[in-house]
């Protein structure tokens, strides 16, 4: 390791006589949520929104802030009970936003500060979201549901209290939601003189079956005015069934509101096409493309459409490096956007007809979103492993980073946090990977602590300076534990080939990368061998299961949630089949003899388990069903190896409500402290 590095965080002392204290899971729910956030039409000022969580009332509460862009006092804007939501600046100068307050959600308007606030639309019932104002004011667009399908009732009225469901094809059931029937279609209406919508909602997808944005996880990033206000580009996959399940082909669709015709722009690109931006002029359109099809977790390119041209290009080919969050200049010369590097968020930016890509920032940290403020300042969304979100100012030139907010400065004031470490450890193959460690606070090189070995999901989803309301490293640390975080083989941020050796080989080097990691830290004095736990979440959670039998002593606990078991009854089971058949290798009965199938999957090695280990699983996960858990759990225990199964009924891959996250990481704590930290609060 780096000694040099571990001597400089050591050396940080606490300030002298103030009252410290560590970050617990009931302060890690006191703290507040950024969301959105949008600059205003004379780039003066940042409207966003904060939700804020109550244990007691088990729900959360968002409401609206303004801060100006040059820096100064954060304002308040609404403090109903209710939440607000979907803030746009209008061209005059006020910000709407969506409501229920009365009951069902509405858009409203009120003056910058806050006064003013005025009910303008009356839509009926069927929920309403991702709203978003043309340009110019004279539209807007959003979203809502509309039925497409029958339900049993509708089959079958004289059996109106039949609880089942009729199943004929695949897709009938996504993330943590059974098909209702219904689709999420793209609105638009015209905007009268007096702020308000006027006449009905078009629906741009009359007649069809498909989602837009992508459900469920998607949403306003996927939607776009032209400059104009006379075309509506949106994302969605247009396919159904068996046809969705296997495939990532979505598109990027132009509706033209004068003669009601729509386009395909990406036709012939089969990978994800989502995210349109249009530039400023409106003779063109850029979006997040991946190549390869059923490939969930491929490099996002950008591709330009010039309608002029009729032509589209790639402008990023070539390049290693993935985007997310296009923005166009104002002058429309230039492309910025974020991109995942060496573990941390940054922002870049491309001619936008193609050309050398420029890193605009650098440092420790996450830029995680951004708005424009003007052709030379973003206003970025930022965390740290040790720090919350907040809004900070950047010079697009000179990556300057101007602090615009510090929104958990109470709730943190005398909250002591763990150094982190950026490290390298060379791994089986001779490679060079970057390893995350998070010491506990008040680390003390001379005492031995123990030591969790953490696996990350995805399987490609990075470990970044990013700040988990879960899977929080500094929580951990806080706890008394050292954590290592590995960017294993898989993760992206370390070039094309690191990102996508994962797949087809789930059980073999990537699991090597994660021994390499831990036992390099565990050279160091201060890791105590006898205490070493290992912990992670979906192919995270595979990873525990398949580390139980194959660690060779290294460990002498485990915490596995959502988890992959069994990946030959996996297969079928899960939702989304072509992550199945990219990632794995193709189905069981078609590859039998898959090393997936004969040596990676876990259950063949329970044989081997000899360690303590918590399962954890939720009801509505169907990305990885909870038999899954239960698998896992049941051969634990007919094992004789001391298990718990922690079961959440109504939550899916992630645990959402607030007591449930709470509790969540309090049995979390207990199995570690009863297993591996005996002098612990929690093992008391």
């Amino acid at each position: 390791m780096n000694k040099s590095i571990l001597t400089a965080l050591l050396a940080l002392p606490l300030a002298a006589g103030a009252q410290q204290s560590v970050l617990t899971p009931e302060k890690l729910w006191q703290l507040g949520r950024l969301g959105e956030m949008q600059v205003s039409p004379d780039h003066r000022t940042v409207a966003f929104t904060v939700t804020r969580y109550s244990l007691t009332d088990n729900k959360g509460n968002t409401d609206i802030f303004t801060v100006p862009v040059a820096g100064g006092a954060v304002r308040q804007l609404t403090t109903t009970p209710g939440s607000e939501n979907t803030i746009n600046w209008r061209p005059d100068g006020k910000l709407t936003f969506i409501s229920g307050e009365g009951g069902t959600d509405q858009l409203y308007v009120m003056n910058a500060d806050g006064t003013g606030k005025q009910q303008l639309s009356a839509f009926p019932d069927e929920g309403l979201s991702n709203l978003k104002y043309a340009p110019k004011g004279n539209f807007i667009l959003y979203t809502q549901d509309v039925k497409t399908g029958k339900e049993i009732k509708d089959w079958y009225p004289d059996l109106p209290k039949a609880d089942a469901k009729i199943i004929d094809d695949l897709n009938y059931r996504h993330w943590n939601v059974w098909d209702d029937f219904k689709a999420t279609h793209v609105f638009f209406q015209p905007i009268g003189a007096d702020g308000k919508p006027t006449g009905y909602g078009k629906d741009a997808m009359a007649g069809e079956k498909f989602d837009a944005p992508l459900q469920p996880l998607a949403g306003s990033e996927q939607l776009a005015f032209s400059p104009d206000g006379y075309s509506v580009a949106y994302t969605s996959r247009k396919l159904t069934g068996k046809a969705e399940a296997e495939s990532t082909n979505s598109d990027i669709y132009l509706y033209n509101l004068r003669d009601g015709k729509t386009e395909n722009l990406s036709l012939g690109l089969e990978g994800y096409d989502t995210e349109p931006a249009f530039s400023p002029d409106g003779t063109k359109v850029a979006w997040l493309s991946m190549a390869t099809p059923g490939f969930e977790s491929d490099r996002n390119g950008i591709v330009v459409y010039d309608f002029k041209t009729k032509k589209r290009a790639d402008i990023t080919a070539g390049s290693e490096q993935a985007a997310g969050n296009i923005r166009w200049s104002p002058d429309g010369k230039a492309i910025f956007f974020t991109g995942v590097v060496q573990g941390t968020d940054q922002l870049f930016s491309i001619p936008s007809k193609g050309g050398k890509m420029r890193q605009l920032t650098s440092g420790a940290q996450n830029y995680n979103s951004f708005e424009l403020a003007d052709a030379t300042t973003a206003i970025a969304n930022k965390t740290t492993i040790g720090s919350p979100a907040d809004l900070v100012r950047l010079d697009l030139k000179t990556g300057k980073e101007t602090p615009l907010t510090t929104l958990n400065k109470d709730d943190l004031a005398g909250v002591t946090m763990g150094k982190v470490e950026d490290r390298r450890v060379t791994t089986t193959d001779g490679k060079q990977m970057q390893v995350y460690v998070i010491y506990p606070p008040g680390f003390d090189p001379a005492k031995k602590y123990p030591t969790l070995l953490y696996c990350q999901g995805g399987p490609q989803s990075p470990i970044t300076q990013s700040w988990s309301y879960r899977w929080n490293f500094q929580l951990m640390a806080a706890n008394g534990y050292i954590v290592v975080a590995p960017n294993r083989r898989g993760l992206p941020g370390f070039g094309t080939e690191w990102n996508n050796s994962i797949s087809g080989d789930w059980g073999g080097q990537p699991i090597r990368d994660y021994l390499s990691a831990i036992d390099d830290v565990s050279k160091e004095s201060y890791v105590d061998k006898d205490r070493r736990g290992c912990v992670g979440a979906s192919y995270g959670g595979y990873s525990v299961y398949y580390l139980a039998g194959h660690h060779e002593g290294r460990f002498k606990t485990f915490i596995a949630h959502a988890g992959l078991f069994d990946l030959t009854s996996w297969d079928p089971s899960t939702e989304e089949m072509f992550f199945a058949k990219h990632d794995i290798g193709g189905a069981p009965w078609d590859v039998p003899q898959h090393k997936s199938y004969t040596q990676f999957s876990p259950q063949l090695f329970v044989g081997k388990w000899d360690t303590p280990i918590l399962v954890i699983h939720g009801g509505k996960d169907f990305r990885v069903p909870e038999g899954q858990g239960m698998e896992a759990f049941g051969s634990a225990q007919l094992r004789g190896i001391p298990s718990r199964f922690l079961y959440f009924p109504n939550e899916g891959h992630w645990i959402q409500k607030p007591q449930n996250a709470v509790l969540w990481q309090r049995v979390f704590f207990e199995w570690l402290g009863r297993t591996l930290h005996p002098d612990s609060p929690a093992a008391k």
